[in-house]
């Protein structure tokens, strides 16, 4: 299992109920329901990747995560993930809404623009390629990139609450780098939110 998706799996309680945005080919999923008994939904556009989910038994739907969670009743789920996806849609603060409408709590990852690859990339006078944002800017999916800085401005804005953030580098590791400066050594940001005025424990 990926580092950063093991880092996911500490924040999230056994027997939880899970929604996955953009979950690939269920290996998150897959891994809970094996050690956490957790039960839940992946979202998933691409037909290959749904295929894989259903192979590993993972439940799929085949949907399009710019279109929104319109199907889901609010508070339905205990946790809602979305890994590595936030700066590939067309308004990532409305997705974040979305899911902190349907979760209890909201689990998101992406990359740091802030890093200082990107920032010695963009002092050149190009968009940067880094290990971990490696497309050309005309064929990447990413959209909306943001940094560290500007994640945290956003929570702060709304009032989304911070509970838990985790900064690794391209090696999905951790460090006293990392720690002392996280949006210039960061690549790889994970963050546990909450809702501004969260539901009661049930």
């Amino acid at each position: 299992m990926r580092p950063d998706l093991a880092l996911i799996c500490d924040w999230i309680k056994p027997g939880s109920r899970i929604l996955d945005l953009g979950c690939g080919d269920g290996e998150l999923l897959a891994h809970l329901a094996h050690t956490h008994n957790v039960t839940g939904y992946g979202l998933e556009i691409d037909p290959e990747k749904v295929a894989s989910c259903v192979e590993r038994g993972v439940n799929v739907i085949q949907a399009d995560l710019d279109e929104g969670l319109k199907g889901f009743e609010s508070q339905s789920f205990d946790y809602v993930v979305m890994t590595q996806a936030l700066q590939a849609l067309q308004r990532p603060d409305l997705a974040i809404e979305e899911i902190l409408r349907v979760g209890r709590f909201g689990i998101v990852t992406f990359p740091n623009f802030g890093h200082w690859r990107v920032r010695l990339g963009l002092a050149g006078g190009r968009m940067p390629i880094t290990p971990v944002l490696d497309e050309r800017w005309y064929d990447t999916p990413n959209i909306h990139l943001c940094s560290v800085d500007d994640f945290e401005r956003l929570c702060e804005d709304i009032g989304w609450r911070i509970l838990d953030r985790r900064m690794l580098d391209r090696s999905h590791r951790e460090g006293w780098r990392i720690r002392l400066r996280p949006n210039l050594f960061g690549e790889v940001a994970l963050y546990l939110l909450q809702d501004k005025e969260p539901a009661p424990d049930r």
